[in-house]
């Protein structure tokens, strides 16, 4: 039986990094609520557009997969997504608490997997397998730029009844693809990033704020990041009157949803930066409320930054590289260097380019979320959910299939581990000597083979 619209819809976001929790817990919350409003809305009395008498968003019940980069508790409170922090699970754990939630008569309506492709596609697979009376409805979609691995992530992601797209440029590619291999592109839906919003920008008489948006993989060689750091550095001693900020999303030991190996604090230590230079954490957010301009290589960053009409900044220092992923801001209008900035130069965006992205900031944002909750209401009001059908299977993808689902041993037939405090002790030192491993240790090693 479909969601009744008497009883709230029941959520389930389950995530793999702090950025892809804040993803799944905005995007249930705006997919479900009548009102798509500010990031956090969705617990008012409408329900999904298109009910005759809608049902009541409840807020999301979070899960963090258990791995080598789960968030930790303050990276999860950074993010500002809920108030309650999600559980820690591993996969076969959450399928267990998906089929234990329909025999406790709590079942799940919708299931946001804010999850890399390969794991979508194992989630999907677990799902299927559970054998429900009535499988929830799937959502997935991106936390970002999709500036890599295009086939490959949509492709694993397929099967999911709903895969959002950020924006109109990227329903485009997304139905591209999923038509170019034969697939259904029917579960494509336009939407927009769920955390675009906050004030517009206004400047203010003696404020002047650059923001550096860093990013945990770009630039990826040290190198680069002791330029880009540089370079900061010397920008702050040029301009004395300007606060810059390198906004950080990870402190050293963290991980992110990719893996860095050269923290910026780590790096700053052989610097002498002047009293204008700071490092700063904290949610985006606030930092954007006094932001003047904001710089990055191809950080999100710079697409909630140009939502609020705050300049921007996209630096081709590194060179415009699909490894930077800043080509994916050609044509914005907003590629340049640190030398013109030095220079004080500010580029202005492209409007047609902004409006293929998503960013609207002229008001559209209110409606972005519309089709997604239309086709959600749509789903939970069937009768019966069609099987879930991806288009990886042991037909298509003999090859690559079994690996991804080896690999995440999703078999919830096992008996739950008892997670006892010695084994989280000793989780979390493995964790430790992992990170340690990725940053300290591996960077020598390369450094060794290149003697």
């Amino acid at each position: 039986m479909p969601a009744s619209s008497s009883e709230a819809i029941r959520i389930a976001v389950l995530a793999d990094s702090d950025t892809r929790w804040k993803w799944g817990a905005l995007t249930a919350r705006r997919i479900t609520a009548a009102d798509a409003g500010a990031p956090g809305s969705g617990d008012g009395p409408q329900g999904p557009a298109g009910s005759a008498d809608p049902a009541r968003p409840a807020e999301p019940a979070g899960f963090v997969l258990r791995g080598r980069a789960t968030p930790t508790a303050r990276q999860l409170a950074e993010t500002g997504a809920s108030t309650a922090a999600p559980r820690e699970v591993t996969g076969a754990e959450f399928l267990r608490e998906v089929r234990d939630a329909e025999v406790r008569g709590e079942r799940y309506d919708v299931v946001v997997l804010a999850l890399v492709g390969g794991t979508v596609r194992a989630v999907l697979q677990g799902l299927a397998d559970l054998g429900l009376d009535r499988r929830p409805v799937v959502v997935t979609g991106y936390v970002g730029v999709v500036y890599e691995k295009l086939a490959d992530g949509l492709l694993l992601r397929h099967g999911a009844d709903v895969v959002l797209a950020n924006s109109r440029h990227d329903a485009d590619r997304f139905r591209a693809v999923y038509e170019g291999v034969g697939a259904g592109a029917g579960s494509v839906v336009e939407a927009a990033l769920p955390f675009l919003g906050g004030a517009p920008y206004r400047p203010e008489e003696g404020r002047d704020t650059l923001v550096f948006a860093a990013q945990p993989s770009v630039p990826v060689t040290r190198a680069e990041r002791v330029y880009v750091l540089e370079r900061l550095v010397r920008h702050a001693r040029l301009r004395p009157g300007r606060e810059v900020l390198l906004k950080l999303r990870s402190k050293p030991g963290e991980h992110t949803t990719h893996l860095e190996e050269h923290p910026y604090q780590r790096l700053v230590r052989d610097l002498d930066p002047p009293a204008n230079f700071r490092l700063v954490y904290g949610h985006m957010g606030e930092v954007l409320d006094r932001t003047d301009l904001l710089v990055t290589v191809s950080s999100t960053a710079a697409l909630e930054a140009l939502h609020r009409r705050i300049p921007t900044a996209i630096l081709t220092d590194c060179g415009v590289r699909e490894v930077n992923g800043n080509h994916h801001f050609i044509g914005s209008g907003l590629l340049t260097s640190f030398d013109r900035l030095d220079r004080g130069e500010t580029p202005e965006p492209d409007e047609e380019w902004l409006s293929r992205q998503g960013v609207a900031s002229d008001g559209g944002y209110d409606s972005a979320f519309d089709a997604a909750r239309a086709r959600v209401a749509e789903l939970l009001a069937l009768p019966e959910l069609p099987p879930i059908s991806p288009y990886y299977t042991a037909e298509t993808a003999p090859g690559y299939l079994p690996g991804i689902l080896a690999r995440h041993r999703l078999d919830v037939t096992a008996p739950p581990v008892r997670d006892s405090g010695l084994r989280r002790i000793v989780r979390e030192a493995a964790r430790g000597a992992y990170r340690h491993g990725v940053q300290r240790v591996a960077p020598v090693v390369r450094r060794l083979g290149e003697l």
